[in-house]
């Protein structure tokens, strides 16, 4: 009996690796420490590092600090997580990136905003026009260092649903707005951020 469960255990793990997204339809993907962080992800371990269930990320004004998914979103996905920026004023979920090219959903702390825009991030590069990109939609939210908030993307049916605190709210339609419909998901920040309980789902 135990030699079942193990044999079903390790074809489900193949067929994780196998997959070209990083949530599969039976399974999410959460970053946690049994998880690690090489196998899933692109990124400097100076500036992104796990240490027991918080993923700690440190970047600059003039050189952000980005970790980028090895695999692609699902074509419907839910992420959720609890970010605390605790230095800098910006954090950003890039969505979808495909080449250079992804969709901004980010906390900006000067202008207090939540905003959805057009991005697009050169690897090698930190110069202005290379990073980051037009906003397009915007709503203001009060923003502080050192506090936690919960963030929730739902992106189905080419529907895009950025929400924090479950009650402020940004929405809109990929297509209409050319916005890029599959790729990978990367994290960004100028600062320091500290997220928990980061979850993938396959919708």
């Amino acid at each position: 009996m135990k030699i079942k469960y193990f044999t079903l255990f390790l074809f489900s793990l193949l067929i994780i690796s196998c997959s070209t997204t990083i949530a599969t339809v039976k399974k999410e993907y959460r970053i946690l420490p049994v998880s690690q962080l090489k196998p899933h992800w692109n990124f400097d371990s100076k500036e992104w590092f796990l240490e027991k269930d918080t993923l700690t990320g440190i970047g600059g004004y003039m050189h952000w600090g980005v970790i980028e998914s090895k695999k692609n979103l699902p074509e419907n996905y839910e992420i959720t997580f609890k970010a605390n920026m605790t230095k800098g004023s910006l954090f950003e979920i890039m969505l979808n990136i495909d080449k250079e090219k992804y969709i901004r959903t980010y906390l900006y702390q000067i202008e207090q905003n939540m905003v959805i825009g057009r991005g697009v991030y050169h690897k090698k590069s930190d110069e202005y026009d290379k990073r980051g990109g037009k906003s397009l939609f915007t709503k203001p939210i009060e923003l502080q260092n050192n506090k936690w908030y919960t963030v929730k993307i739902k992106v189905q049916n080419n529907q895009l649903l950025f929400s924090v605190d479950n009650n402020t709210i940004l929405e809109c339609a990929l297509e209409k707005n050319n916005l890029s419909q599959q790729g990978k998901v990367g994290l960004i920040t100028n600062g320091e951020v500290k997220i928990t309980d980061f979850v993938i789902k396959n919708l």
